[in-house]
């Protein structure tokens, strides 16, 4: 008999039952428990702010999640483990701060909505205030409206090409000094306040070139805040295009240039279409650089190339300013209308992603 079966035959036999293997398994709290302690802590929360005497429920709100984190780490350590107690306030600590954040997100658009419904209808989106006076109520934001279109929209015309270009540069052939200059550049212009645009386009085409006021002038600075997005966005997204796409491209034959048209940018315009309209999210909203080149009007104005113009942003900020009832009315409603514009412009770019997007699978 070998050595090994002698070995098996020399170890000692152990009779009776086994020793009883490390359980499995341990207590565990139930998956209602967190939504359980929220309840508990939010109602401490009140009973402890309302005993103290504070009136503002954003105190409230902070101490009930401060007790949510405290109450969790407490009751996972009494039931379970320590471990898991640092795992649950890690995931109690995200909650908190995702509440946080989208409670005053939720507040916003809710008081916009609540406040702006009530008089946005056909008749104030078809009519402008030529005529109106400033307590009179009534009157429209078509003007200001197509004002937006038609500056937002040149500013698109203007930017969106230049910073494509500029990022197909970078990630395709940007190599030495003067990638390294662009890429500085955009980052710098990513940082510039709307104000120094619209004064740069002031002194250059305003003062320099003596032009007046107009849509195109306003359509110009917000081109310059438009493009370090586009630039950055797209940039980021033609990095994702995996290069086996490019070298099985160029590997057939076809030129780079026809690689980057039809293989690299097909395969991110999703991204590039959200960069362009997060930028265009962006430029809607600018007021300053419309007061410095556009100066606002309250009669329609469809020309951008010559006269002032109004914008929403503008119309939001003249109407609020005025103080009365109507016009907070009108500007609560200018404000929806604004929100409402964005939110169908990203609608339509995610629409435009998705049609030109390549299809999986060959469909």
């Amino acid at each position: 008999m070998s050595d090994h079966g002698n070995a098996l035959l020399d170890k000692p036999q152990v009779s009776g039952p086994l020793p009883s293997a490390p359980a499995l398994t341990r207590r565990r709290l139930p998956r209602w428990t967190p939504l359980a302690v929220a309840l508990v802590s939010i109602g401490l929360g009140v009973g402890a702010g309302s005993l103290a005497g504070w009136e503002s429920r954003t105190q409230w709100g902070l101490i009930a999640a401060l007790l949510f984190v405290v109450i969790t780490y407490a009751v996972t350590s009494l039931v379970e483990d320590r471990r898991q107690a640092r795992d649950r306030v890690a995931t109690s600590v995200i909650w908190v701060c995702f509440v946080l954040a989208v409670v005053p997100l939720v507040s916003l658009a809710w008081t916009t909505v609540s406040r702006g419904a009530k008089l946005l209808d056909g008749y104030f989106l078809s009519h402008s205030m030529g005529g109106m006076t400033n307590l009179e109520e009534g009157g429209g934001v078509y003007h200001a409206l197509l004002g937006t279109l038609e500056q937002v929209g040149l500013a698109t015309l203007i930017a969106a090409p230049v910073g494509l270009l500029t990022a197909v540069y970078l990630v395709e052939y940007g190599r030495g000094r003067l990638a390294r200059a662009v890429t500085f550049f955009v980052d710098v212009m990513t940082g510039i306040p709307s104000i120094v645009a619209g004064l740069f386009v002031l002194a250059f085409w305003n003062l320099g070139l003596g032009f007046g006021p107009s849509g195109f002038a306003g359509s110009m600075a917000l081109a310059i805040l438009m493009m370090p997005v586009v630039v950055r966005s797209t940039e980021e997204m033609l990095k994702l295009v995996p290069n086996e796409l490019r070298e099985a491209s160029l590997a057939l034959g076809v030129p780079k240039w026809r690689t980057i048209l039809k293989v690299v940018i097909p395969t991110s315009i999703g991204g590039i279409a959200t960069g362009v309209m997060l930028a265009v999210a962006r430029i809607t909203g600018e007021t300053a650089p419309v007061m410095l080149l556009v100066f606002g009007n309250t009669l329609i104005n469809p020309n951008p190339f010559s006269g002032a113009q109004e914008s929403l942003p503008l119309y939001v900020w003249n109407q609020y300013k005025l103080g009365n009832a109507a016009s907070i009315d009108r500007a609560w409603a200018g404000a929806l209308t604004l929100i409402a514009f964005v939110m169908l412009l990203n609608l339509v770019a995610r629409g435009i992603a998705r049609w030109k997007a390549p299809k999986a699978g060959g469909r």
